[in-house]
């Protein structure tokens, strides 16, 4: 037998019905894509401020001895938690990290090995932050170092972070001053005594990894962690450090572009699948249209 034809009505109404479950369908499932983005993404913010809340805490915390810091098997365990050291400085082996900024200004972050007294151990101590000069790149700034056995309180922190590298740094003169005016102190008792400087390296460093640094100036530093000296401006010397970047803004921000994203999609979906056929339905009532 033939099949009876449908009326326009009637195919329209079939074709419909399949396009709706159709954009239905994919509406739940964009649906569920977007609000399970939105969800990690504050799930991640979350674990962000769970992380800054545990620096703050660590920092909050009475400053470890010397004997208690020697005494540490992980010192990565004690991050950001405060240290106080005796010792001596070894300004012939002073590093000046290049392209740092303070305050949105282009300088130096002046690092220098500290000799733990009584020990055989050395710490790399980032000391602060000094202006660029910006007639001359090589010539560095002032820096006073005390002489003799000194006490020093800062942070324990990560080594310093490194910075993307293109192509090999250029020497600076080897007239380059490690630190101004600063005669080597005489090795105290007990306290490594200060290499010399490699042939031909330069104080000017784009970054700085421990390891290398160690190897190449045989003295016996820590290489898992760095000293973050805090304190007023002092030795020529800033040290108004930003916050560790955690991305918390980011993460909040892309939170919101997910939930808005969600919100579009139902603001279509319920615009074209029932405002929409609502409106031509009136419309062709209006018109005496069935």
């Amino acid at each position: 037998m033939t099949p009876e034809p449908l009326y326009p009505e009637e195919r329209r109404s079939r074709g419909g019905s399949g396009r709706f479950w159709l954009l239905t369908i994919a509406t739940v499932l964009t649906l569920a894509a977007t609000v399970s983005l939105g969800r990690w993404q504050l799930s991640r913010a979350a674990q962000k401020e769970s992380l800054q809340a545990s620096i703050d805490a660590q920092k909050q915390k009475p400053p470890l001895t010397q004997a208690e810091f020697l005494a540490l098997e992980k010192a990565s365990d004690s991050l950001h938690r405060p240290v106080r050291l005796r010792g001596l400085w070894l300004p012939t082996q002073t590093v000046y990290l290049d392209n740092r900024q303070m305050h949105g200004v282009p300088g130096f972050y002046v690092m220098t090995p500290f000799a733990l007294e009584g020990s055989e151990q050395a710490v790399m101590v980032q000391r602060g932050w000094v202006q660029r000069n910006f007639v001359d790149r090589t010539k560095l700034g002032d820096v006073e170092t005390p002489a003799g056995i000194v006490e020093v309180t800062g942070l324990i922190e990560p080594p310093p972070s490194h910075l993307l590298e293109l192509g090999t740094p250029t020497p600076a003169p080897a007239s380059a001053p490690a630190t101004a005016e600063t005669p080597a102190p005489a090795p105290a008792a007990g306290a490594p005594a200060p290499a010399p400087a490699a042939e031909g390296s330069s104080p000017i460093r784009q970054n700085l990894d421990l390891e290398a640094f160690r190897a190449e100036t045989k003295l016996p530093l820590r290489t898992d962690v760095s000293l973050q000296q805090g304190g007023p401006a002092s030795e020529g010397l800033q040290r108004d450090w930003p916050a560790p970047a955690l991305g918390l803004e980011r993460h909040y921000g892309y939170a919101f572009q997910w939930f808005g994203l969600s919100a579009l999609v139902v603001i279509l979906y319920v615009w074209f699948q029932f405002i929409s056929p609502f409106r031509r339905s009136r419309r062709r009532a209006r018109d005496g249209r069935f």
